[in-house]
């Protein structure tokens, strides 16, 4: 078994082989591209009816045991500009900023506050009401599930009818304000139309009324208010300006032009010295770049002085015109021409004058600065003395503006008081509200609740919605592949083909299960004879010309697309391969996709006239039959000749999983699978193996190493992304990659 083992010739490298990369760890970034999503929810249909469903029939349920209430509303026009009596008015009667709207929505507030409710429970007897008092069964079951609201507002205490009355009514009570509009709606629901009509015209009413009475007692609290202030602030004054006048006389503080006189000298000398630092710093720094050009060996012609100095222009001129001068010079008569030399002088003498031209701008720049900065010393030493001079008067000062502020305060307030409570006292009479009631409340004519048809296309939205968000919720939970973008993404190989589902196969149906040994796997077994049964005209199963339509044909294009793709695209490049072959893996909830596969491949090959051997590797459950397979021919236990089957036709043979392994010599496996890729070209055009899951299936190994091709089956929108990513980890763990991938469109869809 070694000697054959050894002495089998090498197979070339397999194409499309490249060496063993380290394995990629599966992650789920959590993306699902838009077009996607329509699959996952059709996958889910079930389960979204069956919440919508639930939804709709709970609201139908509700809408047919809740009684019926009928929606009442009045208008109420409340502008924010108040009717304007007087000029200063107690109520501001300005615009806010936003138009008023700030101001109207306070209003909404103050509609459902206790005092304008009780106003008009008060004028309707509402509180001997049944429906609102607490005697009815849906106010008490409302008390039960603690919709009791806490009252709050009215100074005197209330009754037990009362509260009850007040927190019924919240309830039903509903004020709103439309978009950019003035208009307040005051909505009251209740069991009668009639009732609900005249609850909302009496709290309209008791608003109005409210705030009529509200205005008319805050200006007469005002105007008693200022009344009992203004001898006070009478006294105020007169007590602050004889402090003031006192206070100078003891100080001896001149005044003029309403400032002291030592303030304005010390203002002005400041000014003074903070414009010669000004000038100083200029210089300054004029004086240290001079400085840092002469340290660099250089001289002071880049200073704005230098820039700026016709002398030093009208110089570098003449400088220019001498150097373009001796450069002609050099050109037509020569380097040590005498002429030559007479412009080389007068170049020396110009440059000679330049640069006493800079000195002197140089030394003018620092005497500025020594003058500039003798100034500033002087400026400061004279502020310096001012300063002392004035401390003993600044403390005076301080004390004497302090006692001015106070008497202007106090002058202020006085004459405001004084005018406010005679403008007060005119206004407790006057009723400045612009507020009317522009839209009385009408019974209504039908009910407001329940919505039968609102409740049950929102319970049928929602529930639509909550299904949809579960299915999407689970597929972000648990990915599964759903376009051949997330597969090529995933594998890093392309899709050469969307086989469409699997429907009723007559000719594996109706084929006969004793075209191979009845030791062969089941599956191959019908396949393998609907295969015969194919090429045999008008034998019971076969289909017609004319069906070349149907879905079987259409898998047969795809399938024979893909070989295309997988084989025929590079043939100089296949030239090399003993044969040409392909293994097949998948996940182990698609392998009757995979066997189908296999099988349409074989047959597409067939019909074209290719000569296919199909191997059943599939061994992962230790399932070996009792005739010789491929498990046998790996072990170097049996030739391949001894372990083929054929059917009706020579063109398509089957090798079965094989036998037990047997206590034979260990030898290589790898070698063997060569020599039987090298033995199967000698028989066959195409080799095609199931190799079951390669993540389990660790027996295919050396088939994996040595292949020509290695395809992926999976279904769309069924095999998990973290199944199929340890497939393909599994196969880069024995030594290769997946070379493409044929995908299964669950939904239909090629």
């Amino acid at each position: 078994m070694t000697s054959l083992a050894t002495s089998a010739r090498p197979l070339p490298a397999p194409a499309g082989s490249e060496p063993a990369a380290p394995a990629r760890r599966w992650h789920n970034d959590g993306t699902v591209a838009a077009t996607d999503v329509w699959r996952i929810l059709w996958h889910r249909r079930l389960f979204i009816l069956a919440t919508a469903a639930a939804f709709t029939g709970l609201a139908l349920l509700y809408g047919l045991l809740t009684p019926a209430l009928y929606s009442a509303s009045a208008q109420i026009l409340i502008d924010p500009r108040d009717r304007q009596v007087l000029t200063n008015d107690v109520n501001p009667s300005a615009v806010a900023p936003d138009g008023g709207v700030t101001q109207v929505e306070s209003q909404v507030s103050v509609i459902q506050s206790a005092g304008v409710l009780l106003r008009a429970i008060t004028a309707i007897d509402l509180s001997k009401d049944p429906e609102f008092n607490g005697s009815g069964l849906m106010t008490r079951l409302g008390d039960l599930l603690g919709r009791t609201a806490p009252v709050s507002g009215p100074k005197r205490s209330l009754t037990p009818a009362e509260a009850r009355t007040l927190n019924a009514l919240r309830r039903r009570l509903g004020v709103k304000r439309a978009d950019k509009v003035l208009v307040v709606d005051v909505a009251v629901t209740a069991q009668d139309p009639d009732k609900a009509a005249r609850i909302a015209n009496a709290i309209a009413d008791a608003y109005l009324i409210d705030q009529a009475e509200a205005r008319s007692q805050a200006a007469r609290e005002a105007s008693d208010a200022l009344t009992a202030r203004l001898a006070e602030q009478r006294r105020r004054v007169e007590a602050a300006e004889n402090a003031v006048e006192r206070y100078r006389a003891e100080n001896n503080l001149t005044v003029a032009s309403g400032r002291l006189i030592s303030d304005q000298q010390l203002t002005e000398i400041g000014n003074q010295l903070s414009q010669a630092q000004n000038r100083t710093s200029v210089l300054k720094a004029q004086v240290d770049q001079i400085a840092r050009q002469r340290g660099g060996g250089g001289l002071a012609g880049g200073t704005s002085e230098a820039m700026q100095s016709a002398v030093v222009q009208k110089l570098r001129e003449q400088e220019a015109t001498l150097v373009q001068r001796e450069a002609d010079l050099q050109t037509q008569l020569g380097p040590r021409h005498p002429a030559i030399a007479a412009v080389r002088s007068q170049l020396g003498n110009i440059r000679q004058l330049i640069t006493a031209e800079l000195e002197r701008l140089s030394r003018s720049v620092r005497t500025d600065y020594e003058r500039a900065l003798a100034n500033e010393r002087q400026l400061a030493a004279r502020l310096e003395t001012l300063t002392r001079q004035t401390q003993s008067s600044d403390q005076a000062s301080v004390r004497l503006r302090e006692l001015q502020r106070d008497l202007e305060a106090v002058r202020a307030v006085y004459a405001n008081y004084l005018l406010r409570a005679q403008e007060t006292r005119e206004q407790a009479g006057l009723d400045t509200t612009n507020a009317r009631i522009i839209t009385r409340a009408q019974p209504p004519q039908q009910k407001s609740w329940p919505p039968m048809g609102v409740l049950l296309v929102g319970a049928l939205g929602a529930g639509l919605g909550l299904g949809a968000g579960a299915a999407l919720v689970r597929e972000f939970a648990s990915p599964k592949l759903l376009s051949t973008g997330q597969v090529q993404s995933l594998l890093g190989a392309p899709v050469i083909g969307i086989l469409p589902p699997e429907g009723a196969d007559e000719r594996a149906r109706n084929a006969p299960e004793d075209a191979v040994p009845v030791e062969a796997t089941s599956f191959w077994r019908r396949k393998l004879a609907a295969t015969a049964r194919a090429a045999i005209p008008g034998a019971a199963g076969s289909r017609p010309a004319e069906a070349s339509g149907s879905a079987e044909t259409r898998a047969e294009a795809i399938a024979g697309l893909a070989l295309l793709r997988l084989f025929d695209v590079n043939e100089s490049r296949l030239a090399q391969a003993p044969v040409r072959s392909v293994l097949l893996t998948s996940t182990h909830e698609d392998s009757g996709e995979r066997s189908r596969t296999a099988f349409l491949l074989a047959h597409v090959a067939a019909m074209r006239g290719d000569r296919v051997l199909l191997i059943d590797g599939d061994v992962e459950q230790n399932q070996q039959s009792s005739l010789p397979g491929i498990l046998d021919v790996l072990r170097g236990e049996s030739p391949l000749a001894g372990t083929i089957h054929y059917g009706s036709r020579r063109d398509v043979a089957l090798m079965a999983k094989g036998r037990q392994r047997s206590n034979g010599p260990k030898v290589s496996s790898r070698a063997f699978a060569i020599r039987t890729l090298v033995e199967a070209g000698k028989d066959f055009d195409l080799v095609i193996i199931d190799g079951g899951v390669l993540s389990r299936n660790i027996k295919m190994a050396p088939l994996v190493a040595v292949v020509e091709q290695i395809l992926l089956v999976s279904r769309l929108n069924g095999a998990e992304q973290r199944d199929v990513a340890e497939i393909a980890e599994a196969t880069m763990v024995m030594g290769r990659h997946i070379s493409a991938a044929m995908l299964i469109d669950a939904m239909g869809r090629a």
